[in-house]
């Protein structure tokens, strides 16, 4: 056998050998929300830049001989009262989230609290500009009503923004809940779909070997409790190469002699994330329809290679090859397993990754697939 050969679930890495471990980051203080929450306040933050150009600009034309730099100093005083008040608008439509369908309701008290904003901000910036003069002061800008349509178009501008975060966050989570249902309901799928053909092993042993149908019984209950108990959708090439070779032993069971398997992993590329059973289903695919169908012995070649970007796994056999009289050569292997192996490639990385079958030059398979390459945490 080939590096990275491991020897059961639960040993000790030895050199090159691999363990399985089951442990999943379930912390609830996720990294990417916190991104995400800065990116938020970050959005609001540049949606007052234009406004605070516009406001500095009409100082400087309209109250000479004020300076620009003047003006900006003003504007800014002005409008940190109404950015600071704008977080009180952002919570409001994150409790009062947008109707569907429209209500007269939630008009009316957007109605109410936008000149309730405007007449907050003046009674703000009047505070502000008392405290740095040193005397009471009622700022009222460029008059009463024009102070107050400014406020409430203020109003507007941040509720509308908040409410366009809100909705893209809201489409955003509809989205993952949706890829992570179908990636379940994919997972479930791919487990009866190997206990079967696992299972399909131990029967054939049965007449010509009831020790060795014994035995492969064992190791079948095994691996279907680690694939029932795995509920991560990416996992290390380690824990998924570590599940393959004991598949691989069950498989040698039925085969002996005739199966050859050589591995070449290196060592480096063990943290990298793949689909969890995404190398299983290859090997699996190879197996069947490459090894079964021959007498003659077929060697089997799992390999891994990766560049910066992305991480290559490719499963050669020198079996039967991938096409038939009746099939043709691109999908005459490509049964349910890989037809579901396809569909969870599209929801995990979208066009990012890519698989395909392939004659070899010696008349077998070899089955390519190349995706992003994920170190691990």
């Amino acid at each position: 056998m080939g590096r990275g050969t491991p020897r059961d679930a639960g040993e000790a890495r030895d050199g090159n050998r691999i363990a399985v471990s089951h442990a999943v980051d379930e912390s609830p203080t996720h990294p990417h929300r916190g991104w995400a929450r800065v990116l938020i306040w970050l959005q609001l933050g540049l949606g007052w830049l234009p406004v605070l150009a516009l406001y500095a600009g009409l100082i400087f034309t309209q109250h000479q001989p004020v300076s620009l730099g003047h003006a900006t100093v003003i504007a800014v005083r002005s409008l940190v009262p109404a950015a600071l008040l704008g977080v009180l608008v952002y919570r409001l439509a994150n409790r009062v989230p947008w109707p569907r369908p429209f209500r007269l309701r939630f008009a009316l008290m957007h109605a109410v609290a936008a000149p309730a904003y405007a007449l907050a901000w003046i009674a703000a910036t009047s505070v502000v500009e008392s405290a740095i003069h040193g005397q009471l002061l009622i700022v009222l800008g460029p008059g009463l009503v024009p102070f107050l349509m400014l406020g409430v178009w203020l109003y507007v501008m941040v509720a509308g923004i908040s409410y366009a975060i809100a909705g893209t966050e809201r489409a955003a989570r509809a989205e993952a809940t949706s890829v992570r249902m179908q990636l379940g309901a994919l997972r479930a799928q791919l487990h009866p779909h190997f206990l079967f053909n696992a299972l399909h092993t131990v029967v054939q042993l049965i007449p010509i070997d009831p020790r060795g149908a014994a035995d492969a019984a064992e190791r079948v209950a095994a691996m279907l409790r680690t694939a029932l108990q795995e509920d991560r959708d990416l996992v290390s090439l380690e824990d998924e190469w570590a599940f393959v070779w004991k598949y691989l032993e069950l498989e040698r069971i039925r085969f002996g002699d005739r199966l050859q398997v050589h591995a070449e992993l290196d060592s480096s590329l063990l943290d990298a994330r793949v689909p969890s059973f995404a190398l299983q289903t290859l090997v699996e695919n190879a197996v069947r329809h490459g090894a079964a169908p021959r007498v003659e012995t077929t060697d089997l070649t799992i390999s891994a290679t990766a560049t910066a970007r992305t991480l290559t796994l490719r499963v050669h056999d020198t079996g039967r090859g991938v096409a038939s009289s009746h099939q043709p050569a691109d999908g005459a292997r490509d049964g349910t397993g890989l037809a579901r192996l396809r569909d969870r490639l599209t929801a995990l990385y979208g066009g990012a990754s890519s698989f395909a079958l392939t004659r070899a030059a010696d008349g077998g398979c070899t089955a390519t697939l190349t995706l992003p390459r994920t170190p691990g945490a």
